[in-house]
Parts: C-alpha cells; sequence; structure tokens
C-alpha cells in the first residue's frame, strides 16, 4: 500500500516510479479519488457547523415563538445533513485504497533496469559446477528408482504432486530440520507453527489479495491455503504497535505451501520443481526502517549459509526492476547450479518490502522517547525451499551408478547412513 501523501508530493515521480516496472500511470486517478474524499469531508464537517449554528437559532426562535423561523431553520439542518450522508467520504477513502492496493511497491534506486530475469545481476558466486566423468541425471531420473513417485501421486491428486517413500523421504525431512535448526540455533530466528490455512484479511496484508488470487487455494468457506508462511509470520504485527526496544522481529517456521501455479502451464512439467505443494522453511524480519537495508544483507547471508554448508555451487542475483515481486522494493535471489540440468534454478528469494506490506496490514511501532508511531519495515526470505533443496542435493551428490551420497551436515538426521542406493 502506498501512502497519498507521497503520491501528492510529487505525483509525476510517483507515475515514474510505476514505469520501472512497466505499470501505467496511477498517480492522476487516486489524486481525484482523494480530492472526492477530502471534498466530502468537508460537505460533512460544514453540515455539521451548520447544524451546531442553527439549532442555537432554531432554539431562540422556539423561544420568541416564532415558528416558521423554526421551520425554516429545521429544513435547512435537514438538507445540510442529508448532504452529509449523500457525501460517503468512506467510499470514496475505500475507492483510492482499493487502487492503490492494486499498485506495487516502488523500487529501491540501487535495483537496476529491466524487463525481465536476463537483465538480474550477478553480485556473487560460491563454488564451481563439478566434473562428473558421467552424464549427470536429473533428480526425477534418480529418484524414481530410489521412492520418488509420480505415478501414484497423480491418481491421487492430480499433476505437480509428488509421493516420496522411505529414505528420499527421510533425507526430505532431514533436510528441513536441519535448516530450522541452523536458522533458530546459530541465527537467532523464533520457530513458530502456524495455521495454513488464513483469512482474507491475512492474505491482503502481505499482497496476495487482491492482485494474485488466481494463484490461491480458496477453501468453501472464504479461507486460503498459504502459499508460503511469510503470509501468517508477517500478520503477527498486523494492527499491532510495537516498543522499538523489541526490534528486530526475527521469526521462522517450516511449512507446507501451497500454490495453484495458475501461470506456469508448460513449465517444469517433469519432477518436482514447480509443484502445487512443498515444503520451505521461511524467514521473516520485522524491524524498525533504519534498520531494514542491514537486515536483508543479514538474512540473505542467512540462506547463503544453508547451500554453502551443503556443499552447493550458488549464486546471488540482484533482481532488476521488471523481475523483482509485486511486494519487494528490492529483491536478492539465490540460485542452485543443478548439474542434471545443466542450468541455474532459484532455491531462495529474499525480498525488503520496506513499510509496503506494514501500511496495508497498519503495523506499527512506538520510536524509543517519542509520542507517535511509524510504520514497521517487513522482509521475507526462504531458508531454503527444502524441495528444490533436495532436488540440488540429489543432482550434485549424484554418482555414476544411481547412487547419492549424502552431505555431512544431513547424516546426524540420516541415523549416520552416507549414501543412498538405486532399490535393487
Amino acid at each position: 500500500m502506498h501512502d497519498i501523501k507521497v503520491v501528492r508530493a510529487d505525483p509525476a515521480a510517483f507515475d515514474a516510479a510505476l514505469a520501472r516496472r512497466s505499470a501505467g500511470p496511477a498517480a492522476a486517478e487516486a489524486l481525484r479519488l482523494d480530492d472526492l474524499r477530502i471534498a466530502a469531508v468537508r460537505v460533512t464537517q460544514d453540515a455539521q457547523t451548520t447544524r451546531n449554528e442553527l439549532s442555537r437559532q432554531i432554539g431562540g426562535a422556539m423561544k420568541a415563538g416564532n415558528t416558521e423561523e423554526a421551520e425554516r431553520l429545521k429544513a435547512a439542518v435537514k438538507a445540510a445533513m442529508d448532504a452529509a450522508a449523500a457525501a460517503t467520504p468512506e467510499a470514496h477513502e475505500a475507492a483510492r485504497d482499493a487502487l492503490l492496493a492494486t499498485l506495487p511497491n516502488l523500487l529501491d534506486a540501487d535495483v537496476p533496469e529491466g524487463a525481465d530475469e536476463s537483465a538480474n545481476v550477478v553480485q556473487h558466486t560460491h563454488g564451481a559446477p563439478r566434473n562428473y566423468p558421467f552424464t549427470p541425471r536429473q533428480h526425477f531420473e534418480l529418484g524414481e528408482a530410489m521412492g520418488m513417485d509420480f505415478a501414484t501421486a497423480g491418481r491421487l491428486a492430480g499433476s505437480r504432486f509428488t509421493i516420496l517413500r522411505g529414505p528420499l523421504a527421510r533425507l526430505e525431512r532431514a533436510l528441513g530440520q536441519w535448516m530450522l535448526n541452523l536458522h533458530t540455533e546459530e541465527h537467532g530466528y523464533t520457530e513458530c507453527a502456524v495455521p495454513l490455512l488464513v483469512n482474507q484479511a491475512t492474505m491482503y496484508g502481505t499482497g496476495q489479495l487482491p492482485k494474485f488470487e488466481e494463484d490461491l487455494f480458496k477453501t468453501t468457506d472464504g479461507r486460503y491455503l498459504i502459499p508460503t508462511a511469510e503470509v501468517p509470520l508477517t500478520n503477527f504485527v498486523r494492527e499491532e504497535i510495537l516498543a522499538e526496544a523489541t526490534l528486530p522481529l526475527r521469526l521462522t517456521a517450516l511449512s507446507p505451501c501451497f500454490r495453484s501455479e495458475a501461470g506456469s502451464a508448460g513449465r517444469d512439467t517433469r519432477g518436482m520443481l514447480r509443484q502445487h505443494q512443498f515444503q520451505k522453511v521461511e524467514l521473516v524480519s520485522v524491524t524498525a526502517p533504519a534498520d531494514s537495508a542491514a537486515e536483508h544483507e543479514r538474512m540473505t547471508r542467512c540462506a547463503e549459509r544453508v547451500l554453502t554448508e551443503l556443499g552447493l555451487t550458488w549464486r546471488r542475483m540482484l533482481l532488476c526492476a521488471g523481475d523483482t515481486g509485486f511486494g519487494a522494493a528490492k529483491t536478492y535471489d539465490l540460485e542452485v547450479w543443478l548439474p542434471g540440468q545443466q542450468a541455474w534454478r532459484e532455491i531462495s528469494s529474499c525480498s525488503n518490502c520496506r513499510d509496503f506490506q506494514a501500511r496495508r496490514m497498519d503495523a506499527r511501532f512506538r520510536p524509543a522517547g517519542a509520542k507517535g508511531t511509524e510504520f514497521l519495515h517487513t522482509l521475507n526470505g526462504s531458508g531454503v525451499a527444502v524441495g528444490r533443496a533436495l532436488i540440488a542435493v540429489m543432482e550434485t551428490y549424484q554418482e555414476a551408478d544411481g547412487s547419492i551420497t549424502i552431505p555431512a551436515v544431513l547424516r546426524p538426521w540420516m541415523g549416520g547412513l552416507e549414501r543412498l542406493s538405486p532399490a535393487a
């Protein structure tokens, strides 16, 4: 959500900022609706003033026995109050806010220009792709011999679902539990167990509604399955006023995520890269405005640590204007090298939303020693997507016989097991 004061201060600059994201101009319409609201408020205030002034005159006329004058004044009061009732400033405010709610966040100045992912900037690369003495296979080619079952999942639920059995299911569980422990014990995040179903206001607060409704699974009673634990975690502070001393607030959750993948027809149809249901460890931070840029760097390093400890080859990307998500002011993507695909694929996305979500949620804090309040800044990141981490481990640690070496950090979570082998 945008501050109408920012729009009014420099409409041309606001539209120019939207144009960076290929969004059309909106300042004029937002100001027109706000002007209608202001005019309606003025009508309402004037009506109250008129009623107060004329009420005294009505009393004087009645006391003097001038009933005709009293009736004339009463009619004037009624006309003023009828005009106030018709003014409906709330309706104009709602229309203004509905428009502002459809507009993406404004980008940080250092976000590079560009229309799509081809303009994203590589900031850092960790490690180098391994040279294999054989042609590396993709995860689904390896997995089908180890209990990765797409056929049964398809019969149970349809496309874009996967069943994992045996050691592969345990490896996925190990990844999630290890990541969660890393972020809570070493990175200072508080573990949370969150609802998987949330209401409309919660989805609106983090920006999934109204723009992305087609990407969500909605229940018959009007609730939504969460697309990421970011949604409930960030909404912990909705309609709250926090003390500055409680900041930063750092939260994490390992949860299932549900996405309709409405715009992904024909993309990644084989394997488990793009699923309707998947596990993810989510990181959320809530900070004072002055601290959010540094927190963004810290959060991204926390996600990078996961990939480094797993021994994966990864890189950090600064997303360009055209590839930055709706609610983000700046985003880093972490990509891993998948030997089977011979491609870089996103495994984590860490975003600073600044006060964009906080305004939608009315989430504030009170600076120390201050009387007033300010909007919080919110950040979110994957720490990381468990299914994609499983894919990366499988493809990176594969051997010529189809077995998979288990990274050392995961072996304590696998009962000391060092290798997964194809079923005989």
